[in-house]
């Protein structure tokens, strides 16, 4: 039995990995034209650009762009930055959400600071 092993992981928003999955889709749609396999895409392929597109909030420039705003943050560390830019909470009790697991609460003033940064890219 073979052994799958991750040989390296990176964090990536909904409008990178939308990106990704239309990629791929691409490189699997340029078969040769008798190839049915090399031509059709599964099902679960589909589903997940779908999902990418109707959850993506912004383009992959904006994310890219916020996402160093954010990181750059005193409280933000690189997971929380990706969820807040993959969400892109609106009000303050989604951001509290986000931050729920952590094990530090968040100022009125962090809150607007982030909802401010949020608002400069809608």
């Amino acid at each position: 039995m073979k052994e799958k092993k991750i040989i390296s992981e990176d964090m990536m928003t909904l409008p990178e990995l939308r990106e990704e999955l239309i990629a791929i889709r691409e490189n699997r749609s340029k078969g040769e034209e008798g190839d049915d396999t090399a031509r059709s895409i599964s099902y679960e392929l589909r589903k997940s650009i779908d999902h990418a597109d109707s959850l993506s909030k912004c383009s992959v420039e904006t994310t890219k762009s916020l996402l160093s705003i954010l990181e750059s943050m005193e409280k933000t560390k690189p997971e929380i930055a990706c969820r807040i830019v993959n969400i892109m909470p609106k009000s303050r009790d989604e951001i509290r959400a986000i931050y729920a697991k952590e094990r530090f609460t968040l100022l009125p003033e962090d809150l607007d600071q982030i909802l401010d940064t949020l608002h400069k890219f809608e």
